[in-house]
């Protein structure tokens, strides 16, 4: 799954969604994409993520207490 830095706008893939789904995990991991290659695979903050569009991340993704709120 491809999403975006959300201060620099380049593009992150995410190695495993089901962390990306998981609202208890605060980073994933993901290798940016500039340049000529992509990079590295990194831990990367889900708060510094949004979708290509510029949509934030679900709050049920990022909130183990969405609910209650």
């Amino acid at each position: 799954m491809l999403l975006a830095e959300k201060s620099t706008g380049h593009l992150v893939e995410i190695s495993d969604i089901k962390i990306l789904f998981d609202p208890n995990e605060p980073e994933v991991t993901g290798s940016v994409h500039y340049g000529e290659e992509a990079q590295d695979p990194e831990p990367i903050a889900k708060t510094a993520l949004v979708f290509p569009s510029g949509e934030p991340l679900p709050q049920c993704w990022r909130d183990p207490d969405y609910r209650r709120k």
